[in-house]
Formats: C-alpha cells, structure tokens, sequence
C-alpha cells in the first residue's frame, strides 16, 4: 500500500459523535485530520499550525462556519474550505459560495462522496492526493480504481459493482481490526437503517464469495459489532 505525503485537514464539527467518524475515516484515508468540536476552538487551531485544507460545519456554538471561514480567509485567502450543513436553503448556499467556500455538502451524505469532492478540490489547487488504489489480500490485488480483484494463482480478473468496491475498500483501511456496522453503513450507505443493513450483508456475502480461493483471507462477523477483515 503506496502513500504520500498526508495533507493536513483541519475539521470544525460540533456533532461529536459524526465529528469522531469523519476523522477516523478521513485519518483511515490516508489524510492527517485534527477534530475540533466548535468555531473558536477550530480558529485557534488554525492560527497555531499550517493546514492543507478545511472542513467546516456551518451550525456551531462560539462560532458559526461561516463566521469561521472568513476569519480564516484573512489569515490564508488561498486554502480551500468545504461546508458541511443540516440546512439546504439555497440563500445559504449561496452565502458560502460567496464567502470562498470550495464546496458544500448537505447532511447526510455519503463518506466517499466527502472523500471524492476532497480529491478533485486538492488536484484543482495543485495538491497530491494520498495514494492508496491497490490493497494485496494474500493471494489476491485489490485495485481499487479499476475496481477489480486480481487473484494470482491463475490471473483471474473479478470485476466487483462500485457498492462492492466501496465496501471492501473500506474493510481494506480498518483491516485486522473491527469494522463497526453502523460506521460502514453511514459511510456508504448514509442510512444505518434497517433496509441498508439487509443490503450491506448481501454485499458481505458476495465479497466472501470472490475472495473464497484463498482460506488465508476471511471476512469475519464479530457478533455485535461489525466485520473485520482478517488478512
């Protein structure tokens, strides 16, 4: 597994439990992300250090995120801020477009949606993304891009659909350690409801099934909790 440089992302949410998943995952993606938890406490991380990008809700105490951006814009007009917000008024899309804002997500949405607006944004303003496309699990080359695995023994080509790369990808950055349900079904799915639940084991059912020629590498139920992949 290749990785470069990891870019430092400063997050502002004050949501604890959805800012400790978006910097568990943003850190699993290969990015140094620092999790504050209101606007004042994410300004004075920003005065103290150098960040590559930010992310900021726009609904918090102290210090609203858009208050945030605009005393972040004048300590560093060029680095690139994402909104994330609950609301979808369009006066307030507007105002963090005209802020400097680089994009704008709208509660829920999907972790890999996040993960793919930060790459184009970093690849936009000249920044390297972190690299981490091609997974081996044991006998098998996971390529992430071309969402496909190799197996080596014969050079068979299993073209997985994008649910289940976006699955197995995420098994890969947590593997030998506990994926939990509802991280994964957020992350991919948004929803943990019921519905997605169902659909999520289909998906653990089929990727057992591709990865069957090699005992070495399992996908285990951890009663509870979640899955975790053993490589």
């Amino acid at each position: 597994m290749e990785e470069k440089k990891k870019h430092k992302i400063l997050l502002a949410e004050d949501d604890s439990n959805l800012g400790a998943l978006l910097c568990e995952f943003l850190q699993g993606r290969g990015y140094a992300a620092v999790l504050t938890h209101d606007g004042e406490e994410a300004y004075n991380a920003f005065k103290a250090e150098k960040y590559d990008l930010c992310i900021f809700d726009v609904m918090m105490p102290k210090k609203d995120g858009f208050t945030l951006a605009k005393e972040v814009r004048m300590i560093n007009v060029d680095v690139p801020i994402v909104f994330l917000t609950a609301r979808n008024m369009k006066e307030d899309v507007l105002q963090g477009f005209k802020i400097g804002a680089d994009d704008y997500l709208t509660k829920p949405f999907s972790m890999e949606e996040l993960i793919m607006r930060i790459e184009a944004i970093l690849r936009r303003t000249g920044g390297e993304v972190p690299v981490l496309d091609v997974y081996k699990l044991g006998k098998y080359t996971f390529d992430t891009q071309k969402q496909q695995l190799v197996f080596a023994d014969n050079g068979e080509v299993i073209k997985l659909t994008t649910k289940e790369s976006e699955l197995l990808k995420l098994l890969c950055t947590n593997a030998n350690k506990v994926l939990e349900r509802n991280v994964a079904l957020k992350t991919i799915w948004v929803d943990d409801n019921y519905f997605n639940a169902r659909s999520m084991d289909v998906y653990i059912t089929k990727l057992r099934k591709h990865l069957k020629d090699d005992p070495s590498v399992e996908i285990l139920n951890v009663h509870g909790k979640g899955y975790k992949l053993v490589i």
